[in-house]
């Protein structure tokens, strides 16, 4: 495996609050978790930060694993002397924090997966959506079909400056790391780990999401020991950015339990 990236990362909150990081969708920046900083950041130190081949996080040549671009969030971590933290993700932010609470069961202390998977085929979509990424040099090409997938129509329909910004965060994302995380994706099963994960864990989808339909989030909740599972209705992909008045409270009440990290 190749040396861990140095992940671009934004904090936020009290130096001495219990740590929660916060990871995103494919195609995103950091900034993706606006709607939840203002209230997480109150009890939490919110460390949101982008994957290897997003936003200001270095692009190393892919394909990447989702071994990682966990190995990634431990390395930010360990530089931000944090041996114990909650962790949310958002689809391949999920699939992030699925691997960390499977591998370094000691660094992940709570547990928040927002509409994603533990096994997402087929592998082909995957490296096809690559390859068109890469050969057209900008994921601006894939930018409309992600989109129709990541809101309700009804939403989207009366928030076109909403959609407009997250169309532009998904074309101006580098083209070698959206294609990097295709093929991360595609390469990933997480399914037998499941059952040894020990943080405890929620579990958020949207009904209406057919990027990863609530069936993949019901498969997770019914794996992990305890873990529970909240289903949005109405909510597509981007359940954080549509759905924030439901997700935010989620989030807060499932972390309220986590007390200070050493």
């Amino acid at each position: 495996m190749t040396a861990p990236v140095a992940l671009h990362a934004e904090i936020a909150g009290p130096d001495d609050a219990p740590p929660l990081l916060m990871g995103g969708s494919l195609g995103t920046t950091l900034a993706m978790w606006d709607p939840q900083v203002a209230e997480l950041s109150v009890r939490h130190r919110l460390v949101r930060f982008d994957h290897r081949g997003h936003g200001g996080s270095p692009v190393p040549d892919g394909p990447y694993t989702i071994a990682q671009l966990g190995q990634d969030v431990l390395a930010l971590m360990d530089r931000l002397g944090l041996a114990r933290a909650a962790y949310c993700g958002l689809s391949i932010g999920g699939m992030v924090g699925q691997w960390l609470a499977i591998n370094a069961p000691e660094r992940i202390d709570r547990l928040v997966l927002i509409c994603t998977s533990a096994y997402l085929p087929p592998a082909e979509g995957w490296h096809e959506r690559a390859a068109a990424v890469r050969a057209a040099g900008t994921p601006e090409v894939v930018a409309d079909a992600v989109l129709a997938r990541w809101f309700t129509p009804g939403y989207a329909e009366g928030h076109p400056e909403v959609v407009a910004r997250y169309r532009a965060m998904i074309a101006s994302s580098p083209a070698d790391g959206y294609a990097g995380c295709c093929e991360a994706i595609a390469a990933m099963d997480l399914r037998d780990g499941l059952p040894g994960i020990t943080a405890a864990t929620l579990v958020i989808a949207g009904r209406q999401d057919p990027s990863i339909p609530p069936e993949h989030g019901a498969r997770i909740a019914d794996a992990v020991p305890g873990a529970r599972l909240e289903v949005l209705d109405p909510g597509a992909h981007l359940a954080s950015v549509e759905r924030a008045d439901a997700v935010t409270p989620l989030i807060a009440d499932h972390l309220a339990t986590l007390g200070a990290m050493p």
